[in-house]
């Protein structure tokens, strides 16, 4: 898993939308961006961490942060989980693992003894020319906010 780290330049991606809208990196040139990567949607991790972005979402935006949310879920599955918890901001649907690869979140886990190949919980930090400020890889999903600010 080749991760990318403070100071690396993300390289350009698109990716649909829970809506079909398609979105891209250049989209946010001059904005500060937080793309926060989490293995499924409406699992109980998953929803707390989307959930304490979206109660904090206010603030958030106040300093200056756009979100994205990145999983390998269908289209219809992050519309769903975006409409039951009525998300502020897009869920990408990384069916193929495009964004998951450029970001080296995709790769080896543990869970209950079983390996397996899934996505890392990791969240980035982006500036307005597309370079890598933070990255926070052991996500507390009911204190995610804070982590960021």
């Amino acid at each position: 898993m080749n991760t990318l780290k403070v100071g690396d330049k993300v390289p350009a991606f698109s990716a649909k939308d829970e809506n079909g809208n398609i979105i891209k990196l250049s989209d946010y040139k001059g904005k500060k961006l937080i793309v926060f990567f989490y293995p499924k949607a409406s699992t109980p991790g998953c929803t707390a961490e989307a959930c304490n972005l979206r109660d904090n979402y206010t603030e958030l935006k106040a300093q200056g942060y756009e979100l994205l949310g990145v999983s390998a879920d269908s289209q219809k599955r992050q519309l769903n989980f975006k409409n039951k918890y009525q998300f502020p901001f897009p869920l990408l649907a990384d069916e193929d693992h495009t964004i998951l690869n450029i970001f080296g979140v995709w790769g080896p886990k543990q869970f209950m003894g079983k390996k397996y190949d899934g996505i890392h919980r990791m969240t980035f930090v982006i500036d307005g020319d597309g370079v890598i400020e933070k990255v926070i890889n052991k996500v507390k999903t009911k204190d995610h906010a804070a982590q960021i600010l």
